[in-house]
């Protein structure tokens, strides 16, 4: 077609202008020259509205090109439209024309939604800037050993954060705080650094007694005003364990003053008093701690700590990392903006925020997340810090519902200095000035534990939404439910708590996880044997899959053998697979399902196991193809998961990180190789009938190789499945089969000794003739027949009817038993 579209509107244009229609036809048939119509020729708006003013081709042979234009056009369109309709292409009478074409229906696809524990309803996520999504997340206070709490949040807002990043592709920026300036951590570092003063003075054992004394008289007084079992329990646990360390020093000191066993019972009760002594030196002596950088050092410790056990468990790290102690300044800031707003106050040095101004303002609200809690003094005055609930710091306060934004310091507590005073920040505050500061005025997500919900992310709530004069600082709040041990409450102050390091001496980091991703991440989880257990399952049932198509895919073939032809079976697992994608999609977008997903997963491994056992059993190949798209996709969700790290290319990796890829890829063709030849062995050996070869095939099988990690696994008529296996889990396999054919041949031996005993008995009882088998029983009968039948009980009374017919039954068995007993004699049967 020649010309632009703009040019043939002109043109037509032009020649509609024509008054006289024959002479505008014959200037149309001579624009039309230049022009082709093919199949698929594009119509222009103009073409129809000049297609519009021919009701039929022209009927003068020499203006052919106007007829050829015409008809084509009339073939499209059906013919001249009236004005206002539409034309569309239709179907003429021996012409082919493309047909119409419209889209699917289609479904709806999923959409993420989130338990958002502001609306406590699981709501759409919808980030407030396209696919990036900011996420504020409650770091820990460093001044102890990380516990199986604190992996409880951590592993589940890691489980959380890859699942948007890697599976809905959000980019996500993430940042943690690090409280590093608190009334706990100042009451630690003062503690330690007093008894280590106190244990370095090597006191006499008669003085560490008295003292001991005076520490435990506070203590008893405390133990007595404890309301809360759990707390009181622990309390006096500690009292019986520091009296218990307390007598063998009383008497050893009235024996003997000195002497190395006096030596030794003190240094058990100082171990066992530290938590006692530490409260005591604390009180008469805390407030002498002047030095700032006893306030640092423990923290700095217990943060380096943490950041091992998070890398330890595969937590991936923040993209930024905030310490309070490197915000001050900012904090002051943001505190006096909350002052210059109206809704903070100071008194007596601190600084406290006005929760009645605040929830009586029109643009704000106090409580979002737990309204029913606001009140609660019990819960604020923990919020606020055992150092900061002094009777004088209340009484400071206009409403007791008021927080501290900023205290001032007492002696022995870090300072800074600031327009009120030389103080610290409160605990709520270092959240709000940290967020807001590199998140600004609104973020996505904000994320913490269950238990931190009131007070401490309600005022973070209240005082950033103060700051920034708004009413929507938070969009959505994850909480993590809590964790629990064998169904007791976990707390650091009861100590009752596992640490990580040693929960990653009983279970591996991914074996933790497991147990998390197969628990909802917002609700209680118990950590237990049974919970442990069920994740070492799931593992190993996931590992001896992916193991089993490692090694179907090591199966030599040719290029075009790896494309087999499907049937029907390939078919249904194909269908299975993709219905267990969709579900497991459906439950990532349910507010990150992962015990759904788990299970999803789970099913699809049994029908895969299906599969491949009906295959072998048929003695055919199960399909390399469709099963190696199964394994990447289960690989793909783990490593989605953090349960796989990131350089296995499918299923978990061996040797562990670093080493897997390469362990493998060298060692197989060996092993492959080392298995072929012991095939070949085995098969001469019974040929042959060597039973000393065969011997020795299966003590290489059963004892030498899961020494180095190796598995062979011999099935009659096929080929040994080589797998490399973790060795610690082969030598437990290994015990395990070794135990379970001891208790088999235990139970064996012992069947076969009752056996023995049982016919010994049924032996000893033929051998005694009938008219004898009644006689030894005087403590029953007193008069007996001819042929030793009783006649008389033991009183002399005569026998009834019934109990005669008994015993003659009785007797007649006997004899037939006897008879037996005779006939094996001559014949001599007897051993």
């Amino acid at each position: 077609m020649a010309g632009s579209s703009g040019e043939q509107a002109a043109d037509y244009r032009s020649i509609l202008s024509i008054s006289d229609e024959a002479a505008r036809v014959q200037a149309l048939d001579q624009h039309l020259s230049t022009r082709s119509y093919v199949q698929g020729y594009s119509l222009s708006q103009a073409d129809v509205d000049v297609f519009r003013q021919l009701s039929t081709p022209p009927a003068d042979a020499r203006l052919f090109h106007v007829a050829r234009w015409f008809r084509h056009i009339e073939a499209l369109l059906g013919g001249p439209c009236d004005k206002g309709e539409p034309c569309r292409p239709q179907a003429s009478k021996g012409r082919r024309v493309q047909p119409h074409w419209s889209p699917p229906a289609g479904t709806e696809p999923c959409k993420l939604r989130l338990y958002n524990s502001l609306t406590r309803n699981k709501d759409v996520f919808i980030p407030q800037d396209g696919k990036k999504v900011t996420w504020y997340c409650c770091g820990p206070t460093v001044y102890d050993a990380s516990h199986m709490g604190h992996a409880r949040s951590y592993i589940s807002f890691d489980i959380l954060r890859r699942v948007l990043k890697d599976y809905f592709q959000y980019d996500v920026f993430y940042c943690m705080n690090i409280t590093d300036i608190d009334d706990k951590i100042i009451r630690r570092a003062r503690q330690n650094y007093l008894f280590e003063q106190y244990r370095d003075r090597k006191l006499p054992a008669a003085q560490l007694l008295e003292d001991v004394q005076a520490a435990l008289k506070p203590f008893i007084v405390k133990l007595h005003e404890t309301v809360d079992p759990d707390k009181r329990q622990m309390l006096e646990r500690i009292q019986r364990a520091v009296e218990l360390a307390r007598e063998p020093l009383v008497q050893a000191v009235h024996a003997s003053p000195a002497g190395e066993e006096v030596d030794s019972l003190a240094q058990v009760l100082m171990e066992e008093a530290k938590d006692l002594l530490s409260e005591w030196l604390d009180s008469t002596s805390g407030s002498e701690v002047t030095d700032n950088s006893i306030f640092s050092k423990l923290p700095k410790f217990w943060e380096e700590e943490f950041h091992k056990d998070m890398e330890a468990l595969n937590v991936l790290p923040p993209d930024v990392l905030t310490r309070v102690s490197e915000y001050v300044p900012e904090i002051v800031d943001f505190v006096q903006k909350i002052v210059d707003n109206g809704y903070g106050y100071v008194s007596n040095g601190s600084v406290y925020f006005d929760t009645v101004k605040f929830a009586t303002s029109e643009k704000h609200s106090y409580g979002k997340l737990v309204p029913e809690a606001v009140g609660d003094q019990k819960a604020l005055q923990e919020g606020e810090g055992d150092l900061s609930v002094s009777a004088d710091r209340l009484s400071e306060k206009r409403s007791p519902n008021d927080f501290a934004l900023w205290k001032a310091s007492k002696p022995g507590e870090p300072s800074w200095p600031c327009p009120w005073g030389k103080g610290r920040p409160g605990w709520h505050i270092e959240c709000s000035a940290m967020a807001g500061t590199l998140l600004g005025a609104s973020m996505d997500i904000h994320g913490g534990g269950f238990d931190l919900r009131f007070p401490h992310h309600d005022n973070e709530l209240a005082q950033s939404e103060a700051y920034f004069e708004n009413d929507c600082w938070v969009r959505y709040f994850l909480h993590t439910g809590h964790l629990t041990i064998a169904g007791c409450k976990m707390s650091k102050s009861l100590k009752n708590f596992i640490t990580i390091k040693d929960a990653l001496k009983k279970h591996s980091a991914r074996q933790l996880r497991l147990a998390f991703l197969m628990h909802s991440w917002k609700d209680t989880l118990d950590y237990s044997s049974n919970t442990m257990e069920s994740a070492l399952q799931y593992e190993k049932f996931m590992n001896e899959f992916f193991l089993n198509v490692k090694d179907i895919l090591r199966a030599p073939v040719d290029i075009t053998g790896q494309f087999e032809k499907w049937e029907d079976e390939e078919a249904e697992l194909n269908k299975n697979f993709y219905e267990k994608k969709t579900a497991v999609h459906k439950a990532l977008c349910d507010n990150v399902d992962t015990r759904t997903v788990m299970e999803e997963m789970r099913t699809l491994v049994s029908q895969c196991n299906l599969y491949i056992a009906a295959r072998k059993a048929a003695r055919k190949r199960p399909n390399r193809a469709l099963l190696e798209s199964v394994a990447l996709y289960l690989t793909h969700m783990l490593k989605i998961f953090g349960a796989i790290e990131e350089e296995s290319s499918l299923g978990f990796p061996v040797g562990g990180p670093g080493t897997s890829l390469n362990l493998e890829s060298t060692v197989m063709p060996y092993l492959q190789v080392l298995s072929e030849f012991r095939e070949g062995v085995r098969k001469i050996a019974r040929e042959k009938k060597v039973p000393e070869v065969l011997q020795l095939s299966d003590a290489l099988r059963d004892d030498i190789l899961p020494d180095l990690g190796v598995r062979f696994e011999d099935h009659e008529g096929l080929p040994t499945v080589v797998k490399l296996v973790d060795r610690h889990t082969l030598l437990k396999e290994r015990d395990e089969k070794k135990r379970v054919e001891e208790e088999k041949k235990r139970k064996k031996e012992e069947a076969a000794r009752r056996k023995q005993e049982q016919e010994a008995a049924k032996l000893a009882k033929m051998k005694i003739p009938p008219s004898e088998m009644f006689l030894s029983e005087s403590d029953k009968y007193s008069k007996f027949d001819e042929n030793g039948l009783p006649t008389h009980d033991t009183e002399g009374k005569e026998l009834s009817k019934g109990q005669a017919k008994k015993l003659r039954k009785l007797f007649e068995a006997q004899e037939k038993l006897h008879k037996d007993y005779l006939q094996m004699v001559q014949n001599g049967s007897l051993q």
